[in-house]
């Protein structure tokens, strides 16, 4: 169950030749793979490819008429392991995960591959997660690229060039024998847009084919003496190779303008935002007509160094436009042009941001910084200026925004599984001391921001258990380690429960099993209770960690705080030493949402029984302590002004976003908090049996209610 189905638009995916494709960007690329007579494909969720993985899951009878093997990899390792079905074989494959995070975990498979090179064409889509919107640290693909000598696809972002440039990967591909890296950024993911389709082409060539004539050859084996012969082919036949494929096919583009004394040179990808930033200035308008020369780099690796000496003889300066640290295409055009005796000047970095993703507003101000330098003349206007100038009687100022709008970091959404059982453990720091805890990438890694505050570091997807074992041999004090399932069959299970089990580790193992990879959207995993493919549960964790030889697992339910606090307490005192795994279990509530509302919903349309249950807090009772919130911080938690005109301090307030899931009253119950949490239960086509007890309970509410009036009446005479 992913978080959204792309089961209606997959249908645009049967378009054939002449017919026009209307939709977001990675449905885009699905097509383009398509048309290009792609043999398998796989890959590995991560945002800004989740999607891609979703829409391949949603196509598969598609797929399955076309002869296309689609497969939900374990890791990115394991996907880029796939490939090697083109080594030796003329199979086209694709794969796709989150770059640069799912890069480095598929590094050795990767580097393998560009050594041995490939006769099918063979392209990573790789989810360029940089910038304002990236969940990960900021670094570049750009240097594994270089490092193993494959070619990285930048693509300019409009759809019809993307699928043009996707269908061109793979001809790249087989021309230079060598797998290569397609780069989608953010905003390309999901931008919409319209191009003129072509047939779906079934593979020339299958993984049948490749089955029924095994091909063996020696010199493609990642050993001594081939490595050495492998290297000496990429530079002397696959670099030209492709130099040449690129320079036939024109994959690189000029946009000339008539001030021909400067000129822009930068990646595909950040085509769009350059075109707003000279249209902000006066210098382009909204389809792309340019006063200033650009040469789009559609393809950033390799350079093409022909090509650049001749956008720059005749320029006196050229403004490199690379997004990221280090910049290697600046220091590479400066070498270009020094060995071509140019004197045109480089600027870059000195008129932009060394680092930071290059948004409307930076771009602009660059753009200004390099015409003041080169041509001041071209500076007359400036869009952006003139709209803050109209505003300026607002007298609104960024400090004044900062203290009325209160920093969001990312947190756990309503009714998230998770929130408990970091309640748990904020509570059992209370009584136990400080712990240190080792987090890990997905939900869970969130705890380690308010209200939590828990977690000391995260080092990578899975590696929450490996991420404590400098600690293990202490006796005494122990550390905690917490992955999530998607870590755990990612890679946690190895690198951190194998591991822990041959060095006898002392520590404390949590694994939360929400059922799904929640964090990229809800897709399936090994432990799911249904699978991709089947209706049905593949593995279990608990099982999984015996088998590697744990012998202390325990498991519970994520929502009984009590127990969960008593748990972990009983792991963290306990007398066996060796490690010792505690499963919390509770199903993903976005999953569940999306799986149970469009059932209760049609139920309650179709007449039938449903019952919702919601919280709420007796304004009374509450004490305006609001540890409830600090102690969830659950969205639907916020507060509201005292209805007791004696009491100044508000009180805690359950908003319609409430899903039921009684964290807020069990933590009031572990915590011994106040009493102040009501449950309620909204029936919905209520039965005679339902309506009598209503009338009863409402008469007997009534009574005694008359009863106590009276009693309070007597009182105050």
């Amino acid at each position: 169950m992913a978080e959204r189905s792309f089961a209606k638009e997959v249908k645009k995916l049967r378009h054939g030749a002449g017919e026009v494709f209307h939709g977001e960007g990675i449905l885009a690329v699905t097509k383009g793979l398509l048309q290009s007579g792609v043999a398998y494909v796989g890959g590995y969720q991560g945002a800004p490819v989740s999607h891609l993985m979703d829409v391949l899951a949603d196509s598969q009878e598609i797929l399955s008429e076309l002869g296309v093997h689609f497969e939900a990899n374990g890791s990115e390792a394991t996907a880029a392991a796939m490939l090697s079905a083109s080594i030796s074989y003329p199979l086209r494959g694709a794969v796709t995960w989150k770059s640069t995070v799912g890069t480095n975990v598929a590094s050795d498979a990767l580097s393998n591959l560009a050594s041995a090179g490939v006769i099918g064409g063979t392209v990573i889509i790789i989810g360029e997660d940089y910038g304002e919107g990236a969940s990960i640290m900021q670094e570049r693909s750009h240097a594994f690229a270089m490092k193993s000598q494959m070619w990285l696809i930048n693509p300019r972002p409009n759809l019809p060039k993307m699928v043009d440039m996707l269908e061109k990967s793979f001809q790249l591909s087989e021309a230079s024998n060598t797998p290569l890296f397609f780069q989608m950024r953010i905003r390309a993911c999901h931008l919409h847009g319209q191009f003129e389709t072509k047939d779906n082409l079934k593979p020339a060539f299958t993984v049948r084919d490749a089955l029924e004539n095994p091909i063996r050859e020696a010199d493609k084996i990642i050993l001594p003496p081939f490595t050495f012969l492998q290297e000496k082919q990429k530079i002397e036949k696959r670099w030209p190779a492709a130099v040449d494929f690129i320079k036939e096919h024109n994959l690189n583009e000029l946009f000339d303008g008539p001030e021909k004394d400067i000129g822009i040179i930068f990646e595909g990808g950040l085509y769009n935002v350059v075109i707003r930033a000279l249209q902000m200035l006066g210098l382009a308008d909204s389809l792309g007509d340019t006063q200033i020369p650009l040469y789009v780099m559609n393809v950033t690796y390799p350079l093409i160094d022909d090509q650049l000496v001749v956008f720059a003889q005749d320029k006196k300066a050229i403004l490199m436009v690379e997004e990221g640290q280090p910049n290697y295409i600046e220091q590479s055009l400066n070498k270009i042009f020094n060995d071509a005796n140019l004197t045109c000047k480089i600027s870059g970095k000195d008129v932009l941001p060394v680092s930071g993703e290059y948004t409307g507003q930076v771009m602009k101000d660059g753009l200004k910084n390099f015409l003041a330098k080169y041509r001041p003349d071209l500076v007359k206007f400036d869009e952006l200026d003139a709209s803050v100038s109209a505003l300026a009687d607002l007298k609104i100022s960024a400090d004044a925004l900062d203290k009325a709008i209160p920093a969001r970091p990312p947190g756990l959404c309503t009714g998230c599984p998770e929130r408990p059982f970091f309640s748990a453990i904020k509570m059992l720091e209370k009584d136990y001391g400080e712990i240190h805890i080792s987090a890990d990438i997905g939900c869970n890694s969130f705890g380690t921001l308010p209200p939590f505050q828990i977690g000391n570091t995260i080092m990578g997807y899975g590696l929450g258990a490996a991420s404590s074992s400098a600690f293990s041999s202490v006796r005494g004090k122990r550390a905690i380690s917490i992955m999530g399932d998607g870590g755990f069959w990612h890679n946690g299970l190895t690198s951190g429960i194998g591991s822990a089990v041959y060095n006898n580790s002392d520590n404390v193992f949590i694994i939360v099993d929400n059922g799904y990879a929640a964090a990229t959207g809800g897709q399936y995993i090994p432990s799911s209770a249904k699978s991709l493919k089947e209706d049905e549960r593949k593995a279990r964790i608990q099982e999984a960690v015996q088998g590697v030889g744990v012998k202390w697992v325990r498991t519970i339910n994520s929502y009984d705080i009590a127990d969960v606090k008593a748990l972990v307490h009983e792991a963290m005192t306990s007398h066996f030493i060796g490690p010792k795994v505690i499963v919390i279990e509770g199903e993903c509530m976005l999953n569940r949402q999306r799986r149970e509302k469009p059932i209760k919903a049609q139920n309650i349309k179709s007449g039938k029984r449903e019952i919702k249950e919601r919280f709420y807090v007796e304004s009374e009772t509450c004490t305006g302590d609001h540890a409830c919130i600090r102690l969830s911080g659950c969205p639907s938690l916020t507060i509201k002004p005292n209805p007791d005109v004696l009491r100044e301090d508000p009180v805690a307030y359950v908003d319609n976003s409430c899903v039921g899931c009684g964290v807020c009253g069990e933590n009031s119950h572990a915590a011994v908090l106040c009493p102040s949490f009501s449950r309620a239960e909204l029936i919905f086509n209520p039965t005679g049996w339902d309506k009598f007890k209503h009338g009863l309970r409402q008469s007997v509410i009534g009574y005694l209610q008359k009863r106590a009036d009276r009693q309070r009446g007597r009182i105050s005479l």
